[in-house]
This record gives C-alpha cells, structure tokens and sequence, in this order.
C-alpha cells in the first residue's frame, strides 16, 4: 500500500537537500528545527564564524517554491540583526512525477525544483 507524504515529511524531505548543501558548503550546524512553521530550521556558522539563520519552505508543485512572504520575511530579519546573524532562504518544490494532483509517496521517485540558497538581504531598507 503506497503512504503519502505528511506535510511534516516534505518538509523533512526539504530540509535533506538544504542541510547536505549546507554541508557541501562548509558551514557547521549550531542548532536544527524541523518543526514545521518554526524559523529558523538551521542555524550554522561559516568558517570565519559568521552566523547564518536558514529557512526553508518545502512547497507542492506546480506552486513556486522561490516566492515567501515579504512581509514576514522583514520582521524575521529584523531579528536576525539583532543577533548579528545573516539570512539565508532555500525554497523547495516538491512534486508527484505522474501527476501534480496526486500526493508525493514515501519511497517513491518525486520531482524536485531547488535552485540552491538564496541570501536575503538584511539592510534596513
């Protein structure tokens, strides 16, 4: 019997692809909240011990995963300068190869639309 994937799945799914580029990166992991709805889901540091609060939105195609609320974001990087750290966003598309009505399945082939991750620019605007 196939098992569709939870909400809480895909975003675990997601957060697999940002944490291994993360990895591939060279940044060290300080903390890591899968939780859905709870930001940041990592926070690491670079090698010169910058630090970096990293969300990131697993969605289900064909909705755009590069697309976050703009409004929100500002109020997350407000908080972000006032812990001198920096922020990063990973937009994940997640979706069924045979039909984007059907659910993605666990154990089973999905499509991914993943463009790496994005700075966000924390100015004061």
């Amino acid at each position: 019997m196939r098992t569709p994937l939870t909400d809480q799945d895909m975003h675990n799914l997601a957060m697999n692809h940002v944490g291994r580029e993360l990895e591939e990166r060279g940044f060290e992991f300080i903390a890591v909240n899968s939780k859905l709805k709870k930001y940041p889901q990592f926070v690491c540091v670079d090698k010169n011990q910058q630090r970096f609060f990293v969300i990131v939105k697993a969605v289900k195609l064909p909705a755009n995963p590069h697309n976050y609320d703009v409004v929100w974001m500002e109020t997350f990087k407000k908080h972000a300068r006032e812990q001198e750290a920096k922020v990063l966003y990973a937009g994940v598309g997640l979706g069924n190869p045979d039909d984007e009505a059907l659910p993605l399945y666990l154990d089973e082939d999905y499509l991914l639309e993943y463009n790496g991750i994005q700075v966000v620019e924390t100015n004061l605007n």
